[in-house]
């Protein structure tokens, strides 16, 4: 069974504003983006009806910072442990 991808909120906008420039059809946008036509189709219907409102999620605001904060020490973890890296490394270098 293969797992459920999620897309973005500004992904989808991305594709349905693609898919409603004149000439292109949802079928070759959706072809390009690696999606199916049906649910850009989808997309673009819920677009369509609720406008502004659409693509806002099931998450709670509390989720979303949740979210933000682990990307944000997963950033700093990284930069933390990159600099005890180079510390390291011109410490024996200077040697």
């Amino acid at each position: 069974m293969s797992k459920r991808r999620k897309f973005s909120a500004e992904f989808k906008r991305g594709a349905v504003e693609q898919a409603s420039r004149p000439g292109v059809s949802c079928a070759q946008v959706a072809r390009e983006l690696g999606i199916r036509d049906s649910l850009l189709t989808r997309w673009k219907r819920e677009a369509e009806t609720v406008g502004k409102a659409a693509f806002a999620g099931t998450g709670s605001p509390r989720d979303e910072e949740v979210a933000r904060l682990k990307r944000e020490l997963a950033r700093i973890t990284k930069e933390r442990d990159f600099l005890r890296e180079a510390a390291t490394f011109f410490a024996k270098a200077s040697s």
